[in-house]
């Protein structure tokens, strides 16, 4: 592996940054993005119960919105429920982009790497051509199999940079994907809070069971 390295030249260390970035936004996304983290279960099951019992006051919204991203949207529209539904439904969307900004971040970066790395393979294995064919119409190659050879050599860095991108691709389509699950989600419990605060909908039994 390491002969590997060696032979793309000093175009390698550009890839292998890449990677590594690449590896470390891929864990710490795929580790923030659980559901189970994002959006609980349970807690629109806690928020009926607080809300049956007459339990709701400033200190279970704070606990609310500490407890989870979709706690933090909740309680937004909890916080300004006695201004009227359009108010509420205006602090919850509110809520809501900061929340899907806080979970696409470092996305845009894992989008770039998967779009260089290729690039900067290319451009070593240009740099290696060159290196090669001015060697030989200078006279010091003549060798044909050292010519292949050569040519091999300068195509490592491509390989290289798309070993990188095509995770990187994968992962970036993948998270994009988990998101918009999670934001849809969100909005569905976002829409039910409303209903129910605004008296449009009872309470959901069976969703005060899951609390």
């Amino acid at each position: 592996m390491w002969e590997l390295v060696k032979a793309g030249g000093w175009m390698m260390l550009p890839i292998i940054l890449s990677s590594v970035v690449a590896m470390a936004i891929i864990a710490e996304r795929l580790w923030t993005l659980r559901v189970s983290r994002v959006a609980p279960a349970h807690l629109l099951g806690q928020v009926w119960r607080w809300i049956k019992d007459k339990q709701l006051n400033s200190q279970k919204l704070k606990e609310l919105r500490a407890t989870s991203p979709l706690g933090e949207v909740l309680a937004a529209g909890l916080a300004n429920s006695k201004h009227g539904r359009e108010i509420m439904k205006e602090c919850i969307e509110e809520a809501a982009s900061r929340v899907i900004h806080e979970l696409e971040r470092y996305l845009n970066a894992l989008g770039s790497i998967a779009a260089m790395a290729p690039l900067l393979g290319l451009l070593g294995t240009v740099f290696g051509m060159i290196e090669i064919f001015s060697g030989f119409t200078d006279g010091g190659m003549t060798n044909t199999s050292a010519l292949a050879s050569g040519i091999g050599k300068a195509l490592i860095t491509t390989a290289a940079g798309l070993i990188v991108a095509i995770p990187a691709v994968f992962f970036h389509r993948y998270l994009l994907r988990r998101i918009d699950e999670i934001v849809v989600s969100m909005e569905q419990e976002a829409i039910k809070l409303v209903e129910v605060v605004q008296g449009d909908r009872e309470v959901d039994c069976s969703e005060v069971g899951k609390a």
